[in-house]
């Protein structure tokens, strides 16, 4: 009965979202309040059962996302992307200037979210293609695929830091798993394969591009020197590996982890800590291009374009919260143990069905960690490193089969002009891609670690 209601639980999600164009933040709030109710939980329960789950999820996904905006947005209006851009395509030359923009990409995609990324990225990358010729995919799939890889595999993104809290893993050893899978990922799936695309499908110049050069704020008299744009980019990362590899000291006994200056340089690590302080330091750079009352203008107007994804990735951890207090997660696990997959393969192929039935990645990555959560509990042969993995796995899942229920496919099509079919024929068969290698990656690194 609960195995029906659980199933029940996610049509009746999928159908408010897809055939009623419900929120996905209501529908989540209304599913998760009658499958309290389906399952029996008493009634004086529900609301601090739904409470529960909301907070203890919006409180380790609120700070790293809104600092993770802010960091992002700060370098976008200061022109830090054009910057890391030119520099790189400078660097590499003509012939690698598809992979300068996709390493631009993924460096410019740890802090900022695939789509306010993509437009950032788009004039650059258009001005580029315009420069150098060829079909406009050649450049725009690497980079577009580099922001699609860290918004799914990396830290400070909704997704990943919803899925890792749930699912009990450490946050500063998923950064570095992610962005340890991610890298590969993104090499044969988006930059190897958009070179080879590029060759089959040749795509011009939007018109919008040609008839009027886009005009934004990006477009600085004073940009911020490269070394300031990594310093920015590289700082939250070399935090954040400080508190792992003084925690693997520790655990190895080589340190004693009880020590005041190890517990003091771990705290740095901690991820909101660590981007926290590079927050400080980016205003600090770059107060040479924003005075201090602008640079708190982009603070807050970063913001408000995030409330929608946290308060949805909110929404989804209470939805987990009713499935763990009704005991569904239980005997869900029950059942997936009887038939002896492994939860990594469970994941990606739960992860893989929500996403292709309801379009939103990070609702596929936060309902497939609260439904997996309590088998993963169950399990204390668990490393931190299969925790990560798993988290991978969902990640890879929720961006394959990106298609007409997308936001992020129709922003794809829109911007480089292409009819349905070809993005169907491209952009969904590279995010395939990045699924499919995305979730190898991670198996091969479960059974290694």
């Amino acid at each position: 009965m609960l195995i029906f209601i659980m199933l029940a639980s996610i049509a009746l999600l999928l159908i408010l979202i897809m055939k009623f164009k419900v929120h996905a933040f209501v529908a989540l709030i209304i599913v998760s309040l009658l499958t309290a109710f389906a399952t029996g939980m008493p009634i004086e329960k529900i609301l601090p059962t739904l409470l529960n789950g909301f907070g203890g999820t919006l409180a380790s996904v609120a700070l790293l996302v809104g600092l993770g905006a802010m960091i992002g947005r700060l370098l976008e209006i200061t022109g830090g992307a054009k910057v890391l851009a030119d520099t790189l395509i400078n660097k590499f030359g003509e012939q690698k200037a598809p992979f300068a923009l996709g390493i631009a990409s993924l460096m410019f995609g740890f802090p900022i979210f695939f789509d306010a990324g993509l437009v950032v990225m788009l004039p650059i990358i258009f001005s580029v293609a315009k420069q150098f010729g060829g079909s406009v995919i050649r450049y725009a799939f690497p980079a577009a695929g580099a922001f699609a890889v860290m918004h799914a595999f990396s830290v400070p993104h909704p997704g990943p830091v919803a899925a890792g809290d749930l699912l009990g893993a450490n946050i500063g050893l998923l950064t570095i798993v992610g962005l340890c899978c991610a890298i590969p990922t993104w090499y044969f799936a988006t930059y190897l394969f958009g070179l080879r695309l590029s060759k089959k499908y040749h795509l011009d110049l939007p018109k919008a591009f040609l008839n009027a050069m886009p005009i934004n704020d990006t477009a600085v008299l004073n940009p911020p020197s490269f070394k300031k744009v990594i310093t920015i980019l590289l700082l939250p990362l070399l935090l954040i590996m400080l508190d792992t590899v003084l925690n693997t000291l520790a655990i190895s006994k080589v340190i004693d982890g009880s020590q005041m200056w190890v517990e003091s340089l771990r705290l740095l690590g901690k991820t909101p800590i660590a981007l926290l302080i590079t927050l400080i330091v980016a205003i600090l750079l770059l107060k040479d291009q924003r005075s201090y009352e602008q640079i708190e203008k982009i603070c807050d107007s970063s913001l408000g374009p995030i409330c929608a994804i946290v308060l949805v990735t909110g929404a989804g951890g209470m939805f987990g919260g009713v499935l763990r207090a009704s005991g569904i997660g239980d005997v869900l696990a029950s059942m997936l143990s009887d038939t002896g997959m492994p939860v990594i393969v469970a994941a990606f192929i739960i992860s893989t069905a929500l996403r292709i039935a309801q379009g939103s990645a990070t609702v596929a990555l936060t309902t497939t960690a609260a439904l997996i959560s309590p088998l993963v509990s169950a399990d204390p042969t668990l490393t931190q490193f299969d925790l990560c993995f798993i988290v991978i796995a969902i990640a890879a899942g929720s961006t394959a089969f990106s298609h007409v229920n997308d936001s992020g496919f129709w922003l794809v099509s829109r911007f480089l002009e292409m009819d349905t079919k070809t993005t169907l024929k491209t952009w969904t068969v590279q995010e395939t891609l990045i699924g499919i290698i995305g979730f190898i990656i991670a198996f091969i690194g479960s059974l290694i670690l």
